[in-house]
């Protein structure tokens, strides 16, 4: 399946590494103008941007803590003027916090999660749909976890963001279905990425995860890249107010096939 998204402007959260890397690579080859969003590594950011550009794409790099309105505003106002309208936002930005038990936990940390887990997606989604609602077209990708359904000790902070994603894409699907704008998220699994490395190169640790997973493998950030060009694309205009889990059936609950 040949998806052509030329003319589009897609904005990518955290776009400057892992999967918001893999994510911009694949929209940029799929024809759309796309901005790298970052907040650190401004060197990253702009050699990726070079690197999509040096293969005919046009991009950009914009500066913005997605957990800041202001900046938020001011990031879309930059993308507006170097490339357009925002067709296609995807709320990748995010961080796990580290691990703390509930009740050891600190509060500032345990707020910061859920300001750029949370509020940032939002902050965002309401800058794209001002946009998009007009001129009723438009694709909102929110990436969230498997574990907006599986919990996981000592992130409470990081759990509760991804579930409350997933209830904010529905509802904004809802809301803006009558105006032509689909909203959808992306649950991924492990994937391999920089941020769990310490997981997956060690032997242990890998084959520890691969017991979690029915299909026998990590997933690639390929993996997610292909869903999100997938759902931004007009190939999946029937889908919205879903999360979609690219996790290799670890939501199956694999323990659960030696009986219950």
């Amino acid at each position: 399946m040949q998806i052509d998204l030329s003319g589009k402007v897609a904005l990518v959260t955290g776009g400057n590494s892992g999967l918001g890397e893999g994510i911009a690579r694949g929209l940029a080859a799929s024809g759309a103008k796309v901005a790298v969003n970052y907040v650190t590594h401004p060197e990253t950011a702009e050699a990726l941007v070079g690197s999509l550009k040096a293969k005919g794409g046009q991009a950009v790099a914009v500066l913005a803590d997605v957990s800041d309105p202001a900046a938020v505003a001011a990031m879309f106002g930059q993308v507006d003027q170097q490339l357009g309208p925002v067709d296609i936002l995807v709320n990748n930005a995010g961080i796990d916090g580290g691990r703390q038990l509930a009740w050891e936990s600190d509060i500032g940390s345990w707020q910061r999660v859920i300001s750029i887990n949370l509020v940032g997606p939002y902050l965002c989604a309401r800058e794209a749909l001002q946009r998009m609602v007009g001129r009723k077209s438009g694709v909102i990708v929110n990436i969230t976890s498997v574990h907006e359904r599986i919990a996981w000790s000592g992130y409470s902070a990081y759990t509760a963001s991804k579930a409350g994603v997933s209830m904010l894409t529905q509802t904004l699907a809802q809301e803006a279905a009558p105006y032509g704008v689909r909203v959808v998220a992306v649950a991924p699994g492990a994937i391999r990425t920089p941020i769990n490395q310490n997981v997956w190169s060690d032997p242990a640790g890998l084959k520890d995860l691969l017991t979690k997973i029915p299909l026998g493998r990590i997933g690639e950030v390929e993996d997610i890249a292909q869903m999100v060009v997938f759902l931004a694309s007009d190939q999946a205009s029937y889908v919205t107010a879903t999360t979609v889990y690219v996790d290799g059936g670890m939501t199956d609950y694999p323990d659960f096939s030696h009986g219950g």
